[in-house]
C-alpha cells in the first residue's frame, strides 16, 4: 500500500499543457489520427453518452466479476470481453464508436480483433509500463498475445467508463514513444524483448515507477475514447480512491489481414459467434477469441 505522502502526490498531478492539441471531438477523426501518427495517443472526447456508459458499466461486472466476489486490492482482466453477451455488443451496434473504427483501420471490412473489459478496485497495485505490440521479434509466437499483437493497427481503444485520472488508477503514456527504433527514456534502457525498461544501472525487469521523462497522465471523462498507437509505451497509477475503477475496450482489425491460429476458439468463442445477432456477424469473419493459457 502507498504511503499517504505518495497518494497526495498522484491527487496533486495536474493535466500536462503539451505542446499540441491530443483531445479531439468526434467529427475531428482526421486531426484525431494525425496526432496518433505524431505523438502514439489521442482523446476522443464524449464518445458514448451517458446511459450508455452506464449499461457497459454492468456489462463489465457481468463479464468479469458476475458474483461481485473482487475484493480490495484485486484486480482482473476478461480477456475476449465482447463474448460476455449482449451487454458488450452494444458498442457493435452504436455508430459514433464504429465510425471511429471505420477511420482508424480504414475500410469498413473489419474483423472484430481483440477485446478486454477490467475491474481494478480500491488499493489495487500500479500497473508496469509495456508496450502490446509483439512485433520486436520474429521467432515463433510463445503466448497466444504473442500471435495477435503483430499487426500494426492501433492497440488501445479504451473506455475509462469511471474516468481516468492518477489517483483512480488512470492510464499514462509515453509520448512519441511509438516510433519505430524508440530507444526508451533518458536515463533507461530496454529490456531483452523491448517490451518494457529500467532504470540504468538497476535488474532488468519492466519498470514501474512514474519519474519517467515524456510521461503524459491521461485525464478523461466516462464517455470519452482513448486511443494510443501499436509500440506506444503505456502503464497505469495505483487506484488510490475509494472506487472501482472500470474500464473496456473492443479493437478491429482489417478483414484482409487473416491470422492463422495455433489454437481451437474456446468454447465461449463458438457460443459468442452462435450468439450474436445476424447484423453483427459481418464483425466476425476470420474472428479468431483467444486462449490465454495457449503456449508455443
Amino acid at each position: 500500500m502507498l504511503g499517504v505522502s505518495l497518494m497526495k502526490e498522484y491527487l496533486e498531478i495536474q493535466k500536462p499543457e503539451l505542446g499540441y492539441t491530443y483531445e479531439f471531438e468526434v467529427d475531428q477523426l482526421t486531426q484525431m489520427s494525425e496526432c496518433l501518427a505524431a505523438h502514439g495517443f489521442a482523446i476522443v472526447k464524449d464518445v458514448l453518452p451517458p446511459e450508455l456508459v452506464e449499461s457497459l458499466k454492468q456489462a463489465v461486472f457481468d463479464g468479469t466479476d458476475p458474483n461481485r466476489a473482487l475484493e480490495h486490492g484485486q484486480s482482473r482482466t476478461r480477456h475476449a470481453w465482447v463474448e460476455s453477451g449482449p451487454g458488450a455488443w452494444q458498442l457493435l451496434g452504436y455508430d459514433p464508436f464504429m465510425k471511429i473504427h471505420r477511420h482508424l483501420i480504414g475500410t469498413d471490412e473489419m474483423t472484430v480483433h481483440r477485446s478486454a473489459a477490467i475491474i481494478r478496485m480500491p488499493g489495487s497495485q500500479p500497473v508496469a509500463w509495456h508496450t502490446d505490440w509483439c512485433g520486436f521479434s520474429t521467432d515463433a509466437p510463445k503466448n497466444s498475445g504473442d500471435v495477435l499483437n503483430r499487426g500494426l493497427w492501433p492497440s488501445g481503444k479504451w473506455f475509462y467508463l469511471t474516468g481516468s485520472r492518477p489517483e483512480h488508477g488512470g492510464l499514462c503514456v509515453i509520448e512519441d514513444s511509438h516510433v519505430e527504433d524508440w530507444e526508451g527514456p533518458e536515463g533507461f534502457k530496454m529490456t531483452a524483448d523491448r517490451r518494457s525498461f529500467y532504470k540504468e544501472g538497476e535488474e532488468e525487469k519492466a519498470y514501474v515507477g512514474f519519474d519517467i521523462p515524456g510521461l503524459v497522465p491521461l485525464f478523461t471523462n466516462p464517455g470519452d475514447m482513448i486511443v494510443f498507437a501499436h509500440r506506444t509505451y503505456h502503464g497505469a497509477f495505483p487506484n488510490q480512491i475509494d472506487e472501482i475503477r472500470l474500464s473496456c475496450a473492443i479493437g478491429f482489425r482489417s478483414r484482409a489481414h487473416p491470422i492463422d491460429i495455433p489454437w481451437e476458439i474456446p468454447e465461449d468463442g463458438r457460443q459468442f459467434l452462435a450468439d450474436l445477432p445476424p447484423h453483427f456477424q459481418q464483425y466476425t469473419h476470420g474472428y479468431t477469441s483467444i486462449d490465454v493459457g495457449w503456449r508455443g
